[in-house]
Order: structure tokens, then sequence, then C-alpha cells
């Protein structure tokens, strides 16, 4: 992203996010993330894909790297993805879900309801980090040729893309990484906030996803830091994550929701609102939907399933 690229992060620190005697405690990546995060426990998904990549290892049940991702636009993909058609969703639902991931900032007032919809997602599990390293990450042919892809098939197109992403530049002012394993993205995010001081969070819904709705703001509270780091799952056989952030301050937030039927439980849901989007192009699908322009009002949108969130924690925590 350029410099001049302003975010506001919401963070969900708790909430079913992220639970304690799920499945993934005691594997190395667990270890790992304790002695890393400590304060952070992590999140029900990410512990998830951690033991399927255990339980089911890619190497030996692979299945198919091609799937319809809600972030495909956002953050740093929209300046490659977004410019050229999408693949065809998987599901007629697929599409008209992404109207429902993007809002305006003024939608994060407590009372206020919002029209939310974010499909179904089965991301990729995570390969045990020795395993991880063993296999060549960057050459397309090998890649395809390992786990069996048929060249100019969608999900080999798929895998391209994400080789394609991870080796390209990164924007003006941004600092990006790929990692293939989740003690990889803790070790890029560190790294690019600079300090092991760092707290962890993810959207606390399931992997079932949201079904269009709305769903009403019940609570908003601000957290600290300034510095905030985003990764995004991409299509792969195993799980390959990209991970940036800009160098502009960022201030992050806690924004609970729920649904307007009685009994339905809150979910803490992180999002990133964008206040600069003078440099995004203008095919990007959040100023048809929000009907705003590149360098208008802010476009804010909400991290899918499984995708994570770091940033600085405050000196007194």
């Amino acid at each position: 992203m350029a410099p001049v690229v302003v975010l506001v992060l919401i963070a969900v620190v708790a909430g079913g996010a992220a639970v304690r005697g799920h499945p993934g405690d005691g594997t190395p990546a667990a270890r790992f993330w304790e002695a890393a995060l400590p304060g952070s426990p992590m999140p029900e998904s990410i512990a998830d894909l951690v033991q399927k990549g255990i339980d089911h290892s890619p190497l030996a049940e692979h299945r198919s790297a091609a799937m319809f991702l809600p972030n495909a636009c956002l953050g740093y993909k929209y300046d490659i993805q977004c410019g050229k058609p999408p693949p065809p969703p998987p599901s007629a639902q697929a599409a008209p879900a992404v109207e429902g991931i993007f809002f305006r900032e003024a939608a994060m007032r407590v009372g206020s309801a919002m029209t939310v919809a974010l499909p179904a997602a089965v991301p990729a599990a995570f390969l045990p980090r020795d395993v991880a390293g063993r296999i060549p990450f960057g050459n397309l042919t090998d890649a395809l040729a390992t786990f069996n892809i048929a060249p100019g098939s969608q999900e080999a197109d798929q895998v391209s893309d994400t080789v394609r992403e991870c080796a390209a530049p990164p924007l003006a002012g941004e600092r990006k990484a790929c990692a293939t394993s989740l003690e990889g993205v803790v070790l890029s995010a560190t790294r690019m906030l600079g300090t092991r001081r760092v707290a962890a969070a993810a959207s606390a819904l399931p992997s079932t996803g949201l079904p269009r709705a709305a769903y009403v703001v019940q609570a908003t509270s601000p957290l600290g830091g300034s510095r905030f780091v985003a990764c995004h799952s991409r299509p792969y056989p195993y799980a390959v994550y990209q991970c940036h952030m800009t160098e502009r301050s960022s201030k992050a937030y806690v924004v609970s929701i729920r649904g307007g039927l009685r009994g339905e439980p809150t979910m803490d849901m992180a999002a990133l609102c964008h206040f600069d989007t003078s440099n995004w192009n203008p095919a990007h699908p959040a100023f048809k939907i929000l009907r705003t322009h590149p360098g208008g009002s802010p476009v804010c949108h909400f991290l899918p399933y499984a995708d994570l969130l770091f940033g600085e924690k405050a000196a007194n925590a």
C-alpha cells in the first residue's frame, strides 16, 4: 500500500475466536505460539488448521487449492487481482457475499445495524514447520507436480497467482512477506513490527460463514498500539499466508456484533478501515458497493475466517 494509506483495524481479542483446550494444543506450533505471543491465545480457527495439517496432511490428502476467498480483494491483493475478472465462484451465494464484507466507518456506531455476509471458508491446513521447510516454495512447476495439479486448471491458475504475488515487490510504503508455516507467519509479523511484544487476533466467526442479515453493533472500544500487520490466507495446497503492513499509523478497535434474532450469540469481528484509497484500482468492488471512488470516503472491511491480525502490545500490557 502507498505510504499515505491509514488503517483502522477492528480486532477481536476474546469471545470464541481464541480459546484454550482446543485442537492443536501441545503441537510444536502451539508451543511456539505460546512462547512468542504470551497472553495471546491461539485463535480457534488457526488451531483447527494446525491440527488438520497433522491429522490430514495436505501431502497425503490433497484438496483442491481452487477456492473462493473473500479476502481476494482486501489489502495488498487489490492492486493485483481486482482489475481483472475473478474466477467463477463455486456457488451462487459466494459472489453476493462479498457485498457483506465492506462497510462505512459510521456503521461501527453502537446500536447501528450492519448488513453482513461472509461465505463459508475452507482454507488449507498448516503443515508442520519442519515439513513445510523441506518443500521448495516459489516454483510453480514443482508445486503442480508435487500435488498432482493439472496445468491450466482453475486450481493451477490460483496457485500461480499465489506464487506470483509472493514474489512481487511490496508497494510503496509497504512491508510484505509470505509464510508457509504458522511459525513463519508469527516471525514475519514480529519482524515487521520490530518488537517481540506482539498480540494476535482473528474474527470470531464459524468456518460456515455468516448468513446475509442485519447485525447490530453491541460495543466498540479502541485498542492500544498504532501499527498492525494483517496476514491473509492464499490459495495453495497447504497453508500459505501473505502478511503486510504500512508505515503509516493505525488505530485498533474491538467491535462486537449480534444477529437480530433473540438468543443469537455476540461475535467479536476483526476489520480494517482504509482512510486513503487514492492509489486503489478504480475497478475495486468496494467503490461500487459503498458508492465512493479512489480517494473518497474510507473503505472498511471485515477480516474473513482464519485471517490474522498482529499488533504491538500496549506499554502497560
